[in-house]
């Protein structure tokens, strides 16, 4: 053998030695393609279950309060922005239809925000009460979006205590409002992982105006305390204008739909102390183990 050959040899031996560049070669937990895989949703759901899980342990949070509500729900001062650039638009051109429909939309979101403020005030006073030195209880949880969650978990950044947001990746992508504790800021793929981490520390459900996901998640709780697949919590729906007029409970009741102690599941309050005496009355004053 001459040393053209030798050497031949040794560079494909050390070609050979080179860790392959294929995917399965990969560390199985690496593998972001491999992961991503039809066949792999189980342990992505067990993986979405166990995360929140561990973080939520590691900083000690005992229980929850839950509160759902519009991600359209505007500050105060946001709603009274944009009343007056309306008004200035339509001054400016008053034979425009569509900026007449804008002050009007606007007028609209001003009488709402309100909600904002109340969902603010709610959560300060239920942090402030409930949120002792060593002890994470009755920690505000939302959808960690805009609107009603971020006056949520806002009034209880102001408050000093913590707060959780339970984020989803949506078509339209939703990031965290800035007032989520950071260390407990959670995104989420699966809608089913995602409702079953806003129940498994809960101790009450507040729910403001909203639409489609607010009564979603609102019919499912009403549901699981119905059917006695979860212990009876307070639920508590603020507004009483918004929702005498959305649902027709006692219909429901006439109609043969419900029982009539079904709606006693749930109370209507118009703001957020009566909210946080409606919680109190049901567990005496003491935040439950």
């Amino acid at each position: 053998m001459n040393n053209k050959d030798l050497l031949s040899s040794d560079e494909k031996r050390s070609e050979l030695a080179a860790p392959p560049e294929t995917g399965s070669y990969k560390l199985a937990f690496e593998d972001q393609e491999f992961l991503a895989k039809e066949e792999l949703r189980p342990l992505r759901l067990q993986l979405e279950l166990m995360k929140p899980e561990y973080h939520l342990q590691q900083e000690g949070v005992q229980s929850t309060i839950v509160v759902f509500g519009s991600a359209r729900v505007l500050p105060l001062a946001d709603a009274e922005r944009r009343v007056g650039e309306a008004e200035a638009a339509v001054m400016k051109d008053g034979d425009d239809e569509g900026l007449h429909a804008e002050l009007a939309q606007a007028r609209k979101q001003l009488s709402y925000a309100r909600y904002y403020e109340e969902a603010r005030e709610f959560s300060n006073l239920v942090s402030r009460r409930f949120q002792q030195e060593k002890r994470r209880d009755f920690v505000v949880v939302t959808g960690g979006g805009p609107g009603i969650m971020e006056a949520a978990n806002r009034g209880a950044m102001e408050a000093g205590a913590r707060s959780v947001g339970l984020n989803i990746t949506l078509p339209r992508e939703q990031h965290p409002n800035p007032y989520i504790s950071q260390e407990l800021c959670f995104q989420f793929r699966y809608f089913a992982l995602r409702k079953m981490h806003f129940l498994m520390r809960a101790k009450a459900l507040v729910v403001f105006p909203g639409g489609y996901g607010t009564f979603d998640e609102l019919f499912e709780v009403l549901t699981l305390v119905q059917t006695g697949k979860i212990e009876r919590i307070p639920i508590i729906l603020i507004g009483c204008d918004f929702w005498s007029r959305v649902v027709d409970f006692n219909f429901l009741v006439e109609e043969g739909m419900i029982e009539s102690q079904d709606v006693e599941l749930f109370r209507i309050e118009d703001n957020a102390r009566d909210a946080v005496r409606s919680i109190c009355d049901f567990y005496g004053e003491i935040p439950p183990e």
